[in-house]
């Protein structure tokens, strides 16, 4: 589901990486999120493509599915 995001104990500790690179989708998903475009964010990380931000965001929506349960 989500090819391009990667979790390698030894890199980052084990967080939610970039294609197994030292790039967070942590500090991805930040950078959109405090208004950086994403031309931006691929001029400050030249290892990045564009569909490593795409996946970055679906994954960080996909963390944020949240069930409310009411009594």
């Amino acid at each position: 589901m989500f090819d391009r995001i990667t979790f390698e104990t030894k890199i980052m500790g084990g967080r939610a990486c970039i294609r197994g690179m030292r790039i967070p989708v942590s500090v991805v998903v930040g950078q959109i999120a405090h208004g950086a475009t994403w031309d931006e964010v691929l001029q400050g990380y030249p290892d990045l493509e564009r569909e490593d931000i795409q996946q970055s965001l679906e994954y960080a929506a996909w963390l944020t599915h949240e069930e409310v349960r009411t009594a």
